[in-house]
């Protein structure tokens, strides 16, 4: 059995079929993992949740920034962005038990010496202590209230982490983290508005994953959503967000030996909008 890590998908489902062929994926035995935003900007989505939710067990979904977005307009909460392409989900006869499958995903996972997680960790939380916040998410995303939780999910405060922070707060630093973080201060602060590769980065602030005496060091930690980055492998962290969406690459790795696969995704190029 062979653990395959996936980098964002986004909706590009023939691409992920011929991606996972290259890497001899065998559907009997091997488990994916899909580092979140399975969804938007691409021209397949439905199709591409329907195969996650067809593998069962054999699959690890960690939820994205697209993911989660898709869960807030099926409720009726915010309206799609010009440039997302969520209709062949809010439209399909499935569509109930699609966005009832998405809801039901994790928002963290951790593994045979690795964790995965869709955006990253803030640079004060252990990874036991980070999966137990995504734990606290999960739950309010799951239970019968998660509507209201979906109401209150947005915003950019608090931007740091306090181990006092309570109700909607404490849910959203949480959510913020893993799924839409790219850069932090000395102090944890969080970022948003870089979008960028490495280059020009504001004054003060750093890649999540080398925040001085960052506590989740124990473990390799896989992530995506920093397209701009693209393919970083070293060995405490791991961004497998190659922008196959935008018509560059979409990547896996087979964790036991961290042997790479990639496909080229040119036919993607410009059909994309970043807004």
């Amino acid at each position: 059995m062979a653990t395959i890590a996936i980098g964002d998908v986004q909706g590009c489902y023939d691409q992920l079929m011929r991606l996972l062929e290259r890497a001899q994926y065998d559907e009997r035995r091997d488990v994916l993992w899909f580092v979140g935003d399975l969804v938007n900007r691409g021209p397949q989505s439905a199709r591409t949740v329907r195969f996650a939710m067809s593998l069962g067990a054999r699959q690890v979904t960690v939820l994205g920034n697209h993911d989660l977005a898709l869960l807030v307009i099926a409720d009726g909460i915010r309206k799609p962005h010009r440039g997302d392409t969520f209709d062949d989900i809010l439209s399909a006869p499935d569509r109930d038990a699609l966005i009832s499958w998405l809801r039901h995903q994790k928002m963290m996972h951790a593994g045979d010496g690795y964790a995965m997680v869709h955006a990253g960790l803030l640079p004060q939380w252990r990874i036991a202590q980070a999966l137990a916040l995504a734990r606290e998410v999960e739950t309010a995303l799951q239970g019968p209230d998660h509507r209201e939780f979906l109401r209150h999910m947005y915003g950019n405060e608090p931007v740091r982490w306090r181990d006092d922070l309570a109700g909607y707060d404490r849910l959203r630093v949480v959510v913020n983290a893993m799924s839409r973080m790219r850069l932090v201060d000395a102090e944890g602060a969080m970022e948003f508005s870089h979008k960028t590769g490495l280059s020009g980065l504001p004054a003060g602030y750093v890649p999540w994953y080398d925040a001085p005496n960052r506590a989740s060091r124990d473990a390799a930690i896989v992530f995506g959503h920093w397209a701009a980055l693209g393919l970083h492998v070293r060995e405490d962290v791991i961004c497998l967000d190659s922008g196959c969406v935008w018509g560059r690459s979409l990547s896996a790795l087979r964790l036991e030996d961290r042997r790479l696969f990639q496909l080229d995704c040119p036919e993607l190029k410009g059909t994309a909008s970043e807004d």
